[in-house]
């Protein structure tokens, strides 16, 4: 078996901190790579070289685990599919710290997916949050003088599938024993050849755009693969095995933060007041909603919830 470095041994919640640093700055990484490449081909070339990377991992997997693995990858790969697609698209048509920012709507859209399907209903606070986070979306985008535009809208879509991927990879974890860094490995292939597939079809005749050859593009795809697909996805698979969906949305509460900053300090993008207003209305709602409400000081404590697969 493959062994892994002593930080990949933190508690859950260091890591999904640590990932959530990681993720907020991808934004404006990928608009780095889009400069030189299209949209399915960041995608493709990101995912493949992971699955590439961790394909001795995989082919060391007992039989058994790696069909319970693929039951996992076949249906969740065509939602991490759809999800990188509307987000890769929406990053090219809007800025990183909009993009950061929007797709934060998905701690706000979990809780209602997961009343819609787990019955689980939310807090009655959900409906006041969904008002602040509309009233920042309009503070952000700038609503009103410009309507949104089709990155932002995009984003917005890629949020609300997010929110329903959160659950479908939950409720299949807990129905059986996966392995993290496999089911990476196979979300990688499946997703990454799902993009090439697109890419090969986008052009005339089918062919496939040449490469780049811009070092900075080949950084971003290298800080892309190992950071924000090999650790941020292991370390979101090890998190849903034994969490809440709303509880691993609650540790990455802090993405769009850093995402704004890295977009801000990194690639020199202007945000008025009213953006960051607007930001921290969406980041800060989101995050309330997903807080755990305190039980009646009369009620008895209740027993802690099971975790699963680990």
């Amino acid at each position: 078996m493959l062994a892994l470095p002593p930080a990949l041994s933190l508690p859950p919640a260091a890591l999904l901190l640590l990932t959530a640093t990681i993720w907020g700055s991808s934004y404006s990484v990928v608009k780095t790579a889009l400069d030189w490449y299209p949209v399915a081909g960041v995608i493709a070339l990101r995912f493949l070289f992971a699955a590439l990377l961790l394909a001795p991992y995989w082919l060391r997997l007992p039989a058994a685990q790696q069909r319970a693995t693929l039951a996992v990858a076949a249906p969740t790969s065509l939602g991490l599919l759809a999800i990188f697609l509307a987000e890769t698209a929406g990053v090219a048509r809007t800025s990183a710290s909009n993009a950061a920012f929007l797709v934060s709507l998905c701690l706000l859209l979990t809780p209602g997916v997961e009343w819609a399907w787990f019955g689980r209903r939310p807090a009655a606070r959900l409906w006041l949050a969904a008002l602040l986070s509309l009233f920042g979306t309009w503070l952000l985008t700038g609503l009103a003088a410009n309507g949104l535009n089709l990155g932002d809208a995009l984003m917005l879509l890629a949020a609300l599938i997010r929110a329903g991927q959160t659950c479908l990879t939950t409720r299949l974890l807990r129905e059986r024993t996966v392995d993290s860094l496999g089911l990476t490995a196979a979300q990688g292939l499946l997703v990454g050849g799902g993009a090439l597939a697109i890419l090969g079809l986008a052009p005339p005749g089918g062919s496939l755009p040449a490469w780049p050859t811009a070092p900075a593009f080949w950084i971003a795809i290298a800080y892309l693969t190992l950071f924000c697909t090999l650790f941020a996805f292991w370390a979101m698979n090890r998190a849903l095995a034994a969490s809440s969906p709303t509880q691993v949305t609650l540790l990455l509460g802090s993405e769009p933060l850093w995402g704004a900053l890295f977009a801000v300090f990194w690639l020199g993008e202007p945000l008025a007041a009213s953006g960051w207003l607007g930001g921290l209305l969406l980041a800060g709602a989101a995050v309330w909603v997903s807080l755990p409400e305190r039980p009646p000081t009369d009620a008895p404590a209740a027993l802690p919830a099971e975790a699963g697969a680990r």
